[in-house]
């Protein structure tokens, strides 16, 4: 089975998962996970990242709505 683990981390299991890095919150979504890391995955004490992460993403997500709220289908 760690074979199959390493395989899943070079493949993501879902599409989206190869553009994390291109997100513009890529540097929050490292923090949180570093934070984790090194807090033995103490979920209590990164909450602070995951909040920024969070309204990282959101704003993200409204941009990204906006954007397609602009563009017509028949132009």
């Amino acid at each position: 089975m760690a074979s199959s683990s390493s395989s899943r981390a070079q493949t993501p299991p879902y599409p989206s998962a190869a553009r994390i890095a291109d997100s513009p919150c890529y540097p929050q979504y490292t923090a949180s996970l570093k934070c984790l890391e090194e807090t033995n995955s103490d979920k209590s004490k990164c909450q602070e990242h995951f909040d920024v992460y969070k309204e990282c993403k959101k704003k993200e997500r409204e941009a990204r709505l906006e954007r397609n709220r602009n563009r017509s289908f028949f132009s």
